[in-house]
C-alpha cells in the first residue's frame, strides 16, 4: 500500500489494533499453581480486540475498515474471511511477518473469563505500516485503539488523524501512556485495573474520583466501564453515570470490544457522550448472553429490541 494512497469513500470507523483466533476452553474453575484442571472440547473462534471491535461496528451498521496484521496461514485466513463476512473492509489488513496471534481464553460457569496472549503477528504492526496507510485514517471519522499492538504503532496514529477526526482509545492491556496519546483520547476508555495502572495507583476512593484523575492527565474525555454497575462518561461538561442493562451473563468474552465499538461508531455519528454510552452498554449487555467473542456481537434490530 503505497503511503500517498487516497482513498474514496469515508469511513465511520478505522480500527487499528489486533487480530487473533480465540482458543477457548470453559472450565468449572481455573487452576492453581502446579495443577491441570479438565475442560470443555477446545473451541476455535475469531477474536482480537482489534478484529473484534471493527466487526462489532460493521454488525451495527457502521461502515468499518481494519488496520491490522495477521499471518500466512490457515488461522489468518479465518480471520480475514470473519471480517469479510461481517462486511468489513480489509484493505488495511498485511499478511506475513509472523504467525497470527493467538489468545488462550477460560471461561468459567459465571461467564467470567481469563486470557493469555501470544501476540504473533499483531507485534509486528509497524509505525511505518501505519504511515503507508496514512490515507485510510484520513478517510475515517474516528480511529479506535487498543493496546495489543506497539504502543509506537497507536502513537503514529493520532499523527495522522484528519481535521476534525476523533481518536477513541481502550488501553488494554494497560501500561502507562504518554502524553502526546493521552491529550489525543476522546474518550479514553478504561475498567478500575486499566485506570489504576495509567494513574500508576488508586484514583481515589470512588469511580468519579478516577474519571476526574484521569482528565487531569489530558484526554479530552473518560469512559470508565463498572460491570454490572454500568459506567462513567467525564468531560469538561462533568462526571455522568450511565445505568447497566440487567440481563443473565452467559459469557464476558469481547463484551468490552462490543462496547468500545458502539461507543465509537455512535460518538461518529454525531451522538453526545452520555447517549452513545447508553447506547454501547445495551450493545454489550446482548453480547454477554450469547457465547463466544464475534460469535457473540448483536445487529443494530437485535439492540434495539433490549
Amino acid at each position: 500500500m503505497a503511503p500517498t494512497e487516497e482513498y474514496d469513500r469515508e469511513y465511520g470507523l478505522l480500527v487499528v489494533g489486533s487480530a487473533n483466533v480465540d482458543l477457548v476452553v470453559g472450565v468449572e474453575r481455573r487452576p492453581g499453581a502446579g495443577e491441570t484442571v479438565l475442560g470443555s472440547d477446545l473451541a476455535v473462534h475469531p477474536g482480537g480486540k482489534g478484529a473484534n471491535q471493527a466487526v462489532a461496528a460493521a454488525r451495527l451498521g457502521a461502515r468499518t475498515a481494519l488496520l491490522a496484521r495477521v499471518g500466512d496461514d490457515a488461522y489468518g485466513r479465518l480471520l480475514l474471511d470473519s471480517q469479510r463476512a461481517a462486511g468489513v473492509d480489509t484493505a488495511g489488513v498485511l499478511v506475513g511477518g509472523a504467525p497470527t496471534g493467538v489468545a488462550l481464553i477460560t471461561v468459567d460457569p459465571s461467564g467470567d473469563n481469563s486470557i493469555v496472549v501470544s501476540p504473533g503477528a499483531n507485534g509486528r504492526l509497524t509505525p511505518e505500516d501505519v504511515r503507508a496507510s496514512a490515507g485510510l485514517v484520513r478517510a475515517s471519522r474516528v480511529v479506535s485503539a487498543q493496546l495489543e499492538v506497539p504502543l509506537e504503532t497507536v502513537a503514529e496514529t493520532v499523527r495522522h488523524l484528519p481535521p476534525g477526526g476523533r481518536f477513541v482509545l481502550n488501553p488494554s492491556p494497560p501500561r502507562p501512556l504518554p502524553r502526546e496519546l493521552l491529550r489525543a483520547c476522546d474518550p479514553l476508555i478504561v475498567n478500575e485495573h486499566e485506570a489504576e495502572v495509567i494513574l500508576g495507583g488508586p484514583g481515589g476512593a470512588d469511580p468519579e474520583e478516577w474519571a476526574r484523575a484521569l482528565l487531569a492527565l489530558g484526554p479530552r474525555s473518560v469512559v470508565v466501564t463498572l460491570g454490572a454497575e454500568g459506567a462513567l462518561v467525564a468531560s469538561g461538561e462533568g462526571v455522568g453515570r450511565v445505568p447497566s442493562v440487567k440481563v443473565d451473563a452467559v459469557d464476558t468474552t469481547g463484551a468490552g470490544d462490543a462496547f468500545t465499538a458502539a461507543l465509537a461508531w455512535r460518538l461518529g455519528a454525531g451522538a453526545p457522550l452520555a447517549e452513545a454510552a447508553a447506547y454501547a452498554a445495551r450493545v454489550g449487555a446482548v453480547a454477554v448472553t450469547r457465547r463466544g467473542a464475534q460469535d457473540s456481537f448483536p445487529t443494530a434490530a437485535e439492540v434495539e429490541a433490549v
